[in-house]
């Protein structure tokens, strides 16, 4: 897993649409001062950006366009021109279509050809995937990864629905996400002045345990169906994802031989505000800085690692650590990462 060879050479995001606040959710939906009471109590965040218009149902923005322009600001942030990447990664559990692949139109978007495409498709642990192939194809060969990871989950909202028959597990989705895309280049380079990834944990936990969250897909023979298509355990993640946190934290600094106190940034799992709160308080790194910005954008997926790294990005000094934790629920994906400057 030793991965100190792969430096972060740069990173990029995008958001779509208007800022849209809890206020503005609740009048959409026809929820009442209790509902808005529930969102600040139980999942904490403010606002965030929707790919959809809920006025009028208007798709506003795709995971290619918001993956484009991350994707492009993480080009331009490195200096590079769409030839200078030798492979592409894209992590998401949200593709915009099955075929073609929303990697391959970013890809044609930019104006890079003649090099290897993968998508992974992943709920939260996706962008660490990304960085992770990423990072195992430079190894390989070649100077630079372009890795990418975004979510559009608004074009899954029914607006007709009326909130207040929805099911808890189908409910907390509405609250919980926002869209968003973020990129970073990863170079194989001797670059001074940049986040070297020291290690990157990949996987697979989930042998016998039920998923933790469902996202389904409707054909032509079956887009009429009455079952949910969205759904999530919230109760199994509440108790899973401090834990498993903990365990990532726990077997990556004993395989980087750092204490708890040589980190000097902690990059929590972002799926509340709330829920970040108990997961770093488990975690127990007190002279770490967190690093957290779901409150403002609420739970990314795949994107928000990337805006974690922009926030990071600028704030470290020679010789800073930090760690980054990332828990995939539908099936029990343990990820991380841990980066110096250098």
């Amino acid at each position: 897993m030793d991965a100190a060879d792969i430096r972060i050479l740069s990173v990029g995001t995008a958001l779509p649409g208007p800022l849209l606040d809890n206020a503005a959710l609740a009048r959409r939906f026809g929820m009442d001062e209790l509902w808005q009471q529930w969102i600040d109590t139980f999942i904490g965040s403010s606002t965030r950006h929707l790919a959809v218009d809920l006025e009028s149902g208007e798709v506003v923005s795709s995971l290619v366009d918001l993956g484009t322009a991350a994707a492009r600001r993480a080009l331009d942030n490195a200096g590079l021109e769409p030839g200078d990447i030798d492979v592409m990664v894209l992590g998401t559990a949200m593709p915009d279509q099955l075929m073609p692949t929303s990697v391959n139109m970013i890809a044609d978007r930019l104006g890079i050809n003649n090099v290897p495409t993968f998508q992974l498709q992943s709920g939260c642990t996706g962008a660490v995937q990304a960085m992770d192939l990423g990072r195992q194809l430079l190894l390989n060969g070649g100077r630079h990864a372009l890795v990418i990871g975004g979510e559009v989950c608004a074009k899954h909202y029914d607006l007709t629905l009326d909130v207040k028959k929805m099911a808890p597990d189908e409910l907390v989705n509405l609250l919980l996400f926002g869209d968003a895309a973020g990129a970073a280049v990863l170079t194989s380079d001797d670059v001074p002045d940049t986040l070297s990834l020291r290690l990157l944990l990949n996987r697979l936990t989930g042998l016998g345990r039920p998923p933790g969250q469902s996202v389904d897909w409707f054909g032509l023979i079956d887009r009429a169906s009455a079952r949910q298509a969205v759904s999530e355990d919230y109760k199994a993640i509440e108790e899973s994802v401090p834990v498993m946190s903990s365990e990532i934290l726990d077997e990556m600094l004993a395989d980087l031989e750092w204490s708890r106190t040589d980190v000097d940034y902690l990059l929590p799992p972002q799926l509340s505000v709330k829920m970040t709160d108990r997961i770093v308080e488990r975690l127990n790194v007190p002279g770490a800085e967190e690093i957290s910005c779901v409150s403002e954008i609420s739970n990314t997926g795949n994107a928000l690692p990337f805006f974690q790294l922009e926030r990071l990005i600028p704030q470290m000094a020679e010789g800073d650590r930090a760690i980054g934790i990332a828990v995939e629920s539908s099936k029990w994906i343990k990820a991380g990462f841990a980066l110096e400057k250098v």
